[in-house]
């Protein structure tokens, strides 16, 4: 069985992360940008950056229901 190789790309850094994960949200990532994204970014950081960027889009849309609503 051979396994498949990837060439080793350097770590993704925030801004991508970030970049990855909104676009993400948007769905919007093409599938070259997909696999890129799946050899370079950490598991982990994408986590922690979804999760955040999930936080401040709930905190926006409840601050923005409490400007309508008064």
């Amino acid at each position: 069985m051979v396994d498949q190789v990837t060439p080793d790309l350097p770590k993704a850094g925030l801004a991508a992360t970030v970049k990855a994960v909104g676009a993400s949200f948007f769905g919007v990532r093409g599938s070259a940008a997909h696999q890129r994204d799946v050899a370079s970014l950490n598991p982990v950081m994408v986590i922690g950056v979804g999760v955040t960027l999930a936080a401040i889009f709930v905190v926006a849309l409840v601050l923005i229901v409490k400007l309508v609503v008064a």
